[in-house]
C-alpha cells in the first residue's frame, strides 16, 4: 500500500499508528513508542489466552463476587450469580466490553486468574510486545500498559482467531440472562460497528481516565486491510472522528474538509398591524 502524505493527516489522539495489515508497513505514526495505559484493549489478549487454553465453549461460568469491579466501581449488567456459557462470556467481553465477563473468563482459566494473567504476559513476550505489561484481564487497572507499536502486533495476532473477529464486530445481541424475565440487549461499544458504514474485521474500544479513550481496528479501507491504533483520545468523539479522518485520508490522499459552521442569523421582529 502506498502511503498518502502524512502531513495531511491531523489527529487528536495522542498516540497513533496505522500500518498495512498484510505487510505491517507503517503508513502514519505519532508517538507510537510511548508506553501508556490501554484500558479494555486488554480484553483482546484475555480472549486470545482463553481460546488458547481450548476449554469447552459450552461450559457454564458463574459471575462471582470476585468479578466485581472494586477498583473503578464500573457498572455491569451481569449480576452476581448469572450463569452463561464461556462462548457468551467471550462475546460480551469483546462486543460490549463487559468487565465481569472478562474477569470470569480469566478466573475459570486453568490455574485461575493469576495463571491467566501470567499467560497474557507470556503471549505478549512471544508476540514481541516488548513494552507491554498486563496486570488484570479487564483493563481496569492502569498498570495494563503498552504502545501503539505493540498493539499492532496484538491486533494482527488476534485477527487469526475467527471467534475474536466475529464477536468483536457483532453490532448487538439479545442475551438470555437467567436472572432476567426477558432477554437483555447488549450492544457494541464501537459506534463505527453499529453504524455499518465501515468494513471492520476486528476491533476493540477502551476507556479509563488514565488511558483516555482508545480504539484499535483492523479494517478494509480503500480496498486494502489496515490496522489502526488510536490511544489516549480526549473527548467522547475524538477517536471516532480520528478514524473517519484516517479513512478519508487513505481513500483520497487529502485532509478531511472541516465542516463550515453557518453564521448565526439574528431574528428580525416584524411588527404586524391588526
Amino acid at each position: 500500500m502506498v502511503s498518502p502524505d502524512p502531513a495531511k493527516l491531523k489527529l487528536g489522539s495522542a498516540n497513533v499508528l496505522i500500518v498495512g495489515a498484510g505487510d505491517g508497513n507503517p503508513l502514519y505514526s505519532k508517538n507510537a513508542e510511548n508506553v501508556t495505559p490501554i484500558a479494555s484493549i486488554t480484553k483482546l489478549m484475555t480472549a486470545m489466552v482463553v481460546l488458547d487454553a481450548k476449554q469447552t465453549v459450552d461450559e457454564v461460568l458463574t459471575i462471582d463476587v470476585a468479578d466485581m469491579d472494586m477498583l473503578k466501581g464500573s457498572h455491569s449488567r451481569l449480576r452476581l450469580g448469572v450463569e452463561l456459557p464461556r462462548k457468551e462470556m467471550l462475546r460480551l467481553a469483546l462486543m460490549s466490553s463487559e468487565n465481569r465477563a472478562a474477569s470470569a473468563l480469566c478466573r475459570y482459566y486453568p490455574g485461575g486468574t493469576s495463571a491467566c494473567v501470567a499467560a497474557m504476559n507470556a503471549k505478549a513476550a512471544k508476540l514481541g510486545m516488548n513494552h507491554s505489561h498486563f496486570n488484570d484481564p479487564t483493563g481496569l487497572s492502569s498498570d495494563n500498559m503498552s504502545t501503539a507499536s505493540d498493539l499492532v502486533k496484538m491486533v494482527r495476532a488476534a485477527s487469526e482467531y475467527p471467534v475474536i473477529r466475529e464477536f468483536s464486530t457483532t453490532p448487538a445481541a439479545m442475551v438470555d440472562v437467567p436472572s432476567s424475565s426477558r432477554p437483555v440487549a447488549f450492544k457494541n461499544t464501537n459506534a463505527l460497528v453499529r453504524g455499518g458504514l465501515w468494513d471492520i474485521q476486528l476491533q476493540k474500544t477502551g476507556f479509563i481516565n488514565e488511558a483516555g479513550r482508545c480504539l484499535v481496528m483492523m479494517a478494509n479501507v480503500a480496498s486494502q486491510p489496515v490496522v489502526i491504533v488510536l490511544l489516549d483520545s480526549i473527548g467522547r468523539m475524538t477517536r471516532i472522528g480520528d478514524a473517519n479522518r484516517i479513512r478519508y485520508w487513505l481513500e483520497t490522499g487529502e485532509s478531511m474538509p472541516v465542516a463550515k459552521v453557518q453564521p448565526h442569523r439574528k431574528r428580525v421582529l416584524v411588527k404586524r398591524r391588526y
